[in-house]
């Protein structure tokens, strides 16, 4: 009896640990900078906040100004900040939609083109906007916690639950983030 647990605990430990390294080594093009960029290089200070995004969806621009005000207050403690959108191609044709995008919103972030959603499928990404906040663990990067941006889309002064804040607040303090993973609300994932 001993043995299979064993083995088992083995298993999801080695498998983890495979999973961190590939979220290290995830690569896509920054549609701002036109350059390529690894996950793993992205990460410099205490973690990186992922915002899957897309010009398409109602639900990414009413939590423009707060995404806005998140970075503010949490890049200079560490926590870097990237939008990522897995619905379009790397041409030149789709870059400059959202190169313009971070220019006139005043986001002032990296933005990712998830081509062939191979960061969404990674992090089992099914709405916009939808969160992944990703630190450096024993093992590589590591998922402290995803979801939902707070508790209200629609109506900022109506929030009741910050919940990505919250969860960046425990991380800054050694904390693990309680809850890890709280349900998006938004628009659904277009998957190809």
């Amino acid at each position: 009896m001993k043995n299979p647990a064993t083995a088992f605990l083995l298993f999801i430990s080695l498998t983890f640990s495979a999973l961190a390294q590939n979220f290290a080594e995830l690569s896509a093009v920054d549609a701002v900078s036109g350059s390529s960029k690894t996950l793993g290089s992205m990460v410099s200070g205490k973690g990186i906040v992922l915002v899957f995004h897309s010009l398409n969806c109602p639900f990414t621009k009413m939590y423009e100004g707060r995404l806005k005000a998140l970075k503010s207050t949490f890049q200079n403690q560490g926590i870097g900040f990237a939008l990522v959108n897995p619905e379009v191609g790397t041409t030149e044709a789709d870059q400059l939609p959202l190169r313009n995008h971070i220019d006139q919103s005043g986001l002032n972030m990296a933005y990712l083109i998830d081509e062939n959603q191979v960061w969404a499928k990674q992090f089992s990404i099914t709405k916009i906007p939808e969160v992944i906040v990703l630190v450096k663990g024993q093992n590589g990067l590591e998922v402290a916690y995803r979801g939902a941006i707070d508790n209200n889309p629609q109506a900022e002064t109506a929030v009741s639950e910050k919940h990505l804040e919250r969860a960046l607040n425990q991380i800054l303090r050694g904390e693990t983030s309680t809850p890890a993973q709280v349900r998006a609300v938004g628009c659904n994932l277009r998957t190809y």
